[in-house]
């Protein structure tokens, strides 16, 4: 039995016949030839657009904003829609205070309670870019020292207020 042909190849081969293109309708001939007689295509000089690389703190800061979007609960927030900021009753006095905080769930929030979170999380990272900053040899002693204190200011700050956060969410936390 003969092998079959494949049908990709049988039509490359069609195409490139020039006895299988042409057409005997006289009419197909001539749209196909007469416009392309006195028309031509103008010369378009254009340009490829060059794409220039985003400056190393565009990147930085477009990370950095993702970072804060993913760890505040940006995606919870527009799934679920929470409200703002929560309201409880004061059994005492029966005045409304504002909640910022939801207490007990662990997995729920409202929306000023991830942006803070959020917040606290970046304070930290830049803490640790500053950090890094300090180490560089070639800048003076006092923008290092300037970095440096800065920087374990901004984690110590981030870690302090994310454990109260915590405790305020979770009250029994590491107690």
């Amino acid at each position: 039995m003969a092998p079959k042909a494949d049908p990709q190849s049988l039509n490359a081969g069609n195409l490139a016949d020039p006895a299988v293109q042409t057409s005997i309708d006289p009419l197909f001939h001539t749209l196909k030839v007469l416009p392309y007689s006195f028309l031509r295509p103008p010369r378009l000089r254009l340009k490829l657009p060059s794409l220039t690389l985003p400056s190393p703190m565009t990147v930085f800061g477009l990370v950095l904003l993702t970072y804060f979007m993913v760890v505040s609960g940006f995606v919870y927030d527009v799934i679920v829609e929470p409200p703002g900021i929560g309201s409880t009753q004061d059994p005492a006095t029966g005045s409304v205070r504002p909640v910022v905080f939801l207490p007990g769930r662990v997995n729920g929030q409202y929306i000023i309670e991830g942006l803070s979170s959020g917040f606290m999380f970046v304070l930290g990272g830049i803490g640790i870019v500053l950090l890094d900053l300090a180490l560089d040899k070639n800048r003076a002693k006092s923008v290092k020292v300037s970095y440096a204190s800065a920087g374990i200011s901004s984690i110590f700050i981030a870690y302090v207020m994310s454990m109260l956060f915590i405790r305020i969410k979770i009250p029994a936390y590491l107690r």
